[in-house]
């Protein structure tokens, strides 16, 4: 058996379907709450899974800008192995289904087939600190130059209409 459980996440709260192995879904689909219970209801579940089938499931779900960020810290707090998957990706394997249906029980449905299609899925491995405060820095670098080019040009603007000749007087900027 291949355990899985797919999570579609939204604001505050996760729809879950879990799969035992390919094309066999286990229990119906239900949602819990991004909070402490809901969490820990959450881990329940994965537990039963990881009873019937003698596996402990993988965890797979969409970034989603910052709403997926509690699940994902809890995951990592309980060591669970979880696919973190480009939204593209999941977009395209849902384009190969005939009928266009939108659910969260369908996403999460979804979701944990992906994990059975796709055979080149690697888990997901947190980024360092260093790596995540360089990332962080080049942002802010990339920003900051950004505003020095536009406040350069906005100043050039105005200079050209309060003192058209500068250019001749001073040379370039």
């Amino acid at each position: 058996m291949d355990p899985v459980i797919g999570l579609d996440i939204a604001k505050g709260k996760s729809q879950v379907q879990a799969f035992l192995q390919k094309k066999d879904p286990y229990k119906k689909s239900f949602v819990f709450e991004h909070n402490i219970l809901g969490l820990h209801d959450f881990y329940r579940f994965w537990l039963e899974v990881e009873e019937i089938t003698g596996r402990p499931p993988v965890v797979i779900f969409e970034s989603t800008g910052h709403y997926h960020e509690p699940v994902l810290q809890f995951l990592e707090d309980y060591k669970i192995i979880y696919y973190l998957v480009n939204p593209i990706l999941s977009h395209e394997a849902k384009k190969m289904s005939l009928r266009k249906v939108k659910t969260d029980a369908i996403d999460a449905f979804r979701l944990g087939e992906l994990y059975y299609l796709y055979d080149d899925l690697q888990p997901f491995k947190k980024k360092a600190v260093k790596i995540m405060n360089l990332r962080n820095l080049t942002r802010q670098h990339d920003a900051l130059t950004g505003t020095y080019v536009q406040i350069k040009l906005q100043f050039q603007t105005v200079l050209d209409q309060v003192f058209p000749e500068y250019k001749t007087v001073f040379g370039a900027l």
